[in-house]
């Protein structure tokens, strides 16, 4: 089976599987950006590809709405032209029209053009420190299964105990986490997402072959570079998980 990954940016990611295409996170305003809120978010990099790039989405996996990196006016736009949105329950019901809310642990199946089963499972996700859940609100990762290929894609989330369940119900190959280590000025040493350390502590817990960052680049609130995600991960040649950045804007096969 043949699967290409197209880093967009930020989070956003876009995949061609089994003749599908789906579409992570929605973040498409042009830089620089500024959002205003409890934490201000500013946008430094635009996207590599435009909304009018994009081809015709068969689905939007979307790990919560209720952040401008994940959710922006432009991806808006872009989730209302999508045949299907997955996403939490909460969002869902915000967003409305074709969005599905999956609990952690549900699944929805697809039928590729061949009539294969593209299936996405919801996983835990929390997008901060224990306590914090009430601030920052909902958010889900998601599982793909096509095929030989397992793909785990984290959604914002930090380490914690319940993503080690993901290692006793699938056979990750491939991890795309969103790193970045995101730190707010309001919230002291407090983190939102997963570190590089974190990251490359989870992909051994999970097996997975092969990560690819997203999310750490591109925002302010990102505190670590590509520099610190190499550093954290095995050199290339001596151990798994291997460690791969994608091209922005490029098809790559993964």
């Amino acid at each position: 089976m043949t699967l290409t990954a197209t880093y967009v940016g930020t989070a956003t990611l876009l995949l061609r599987v089994g003749g599908l295409t789906v579409l992570t996170d929605p973040a498409f305003d042009p830089a620089p950006a500024d959002y205003p809120g409890a934490r201000p978010l500013r946008r430094t990099a635009g996207p590599a590809v435009t909304p009018a790039e994009l081809p015709p989405l068969d689905l939007v996996l979307l790990s919560h709405d209720q952040h401008a990196d994940n959710l922006d006016v432009s991806g808006r736009e872009v989730l209302a032209g999508a045949r299907l949105v997955l996403t939490t329950p909460e969002a869902a019901a915000r967003l409305g029209g074709r969005a599905v809310g999956l609990t952690p642990w549900r699944s929805h199946t697809l039928l590729t053009p061949g009539g294969t089963a593209l299936t996405v499972t919801a996983v835990p996700a929390r997008h901060g420190p224990e306590g914090t859940e009430h601030v920052t609100g909902p958010v889900t990762g998601f599982v793909l299964t096509h095929e030989d290929r397992t793909l785990y894609v984290s959604g914002d989330t930090t380490r914690h105990a319940a993503l080690d369940d993901l290692a006793t119900r699938f056979a990750v190959d491939t991890a795309f986490l969103h790193l970045g280590d995101a730190h707010f000025p309001t919230t002291g040493d407090r983190s939102f997402s997963l570190s590089a350390r974190e990251g490359a502590a989870l992909a051994r817990t999970l097996g997975a072959r092969t990560v690819i960052p997203l999310h750490y680049e591109g925002w302010t609130h990102f505190t670590e570079s590509r520099a610190a995600i190499e550093a954290a991960f095995p050199p290339p040649g001596t151990e798994t998980p291997y460690l791969r950045f994608l091209r922005p804007g490029a098809a790559e096969t993964v």
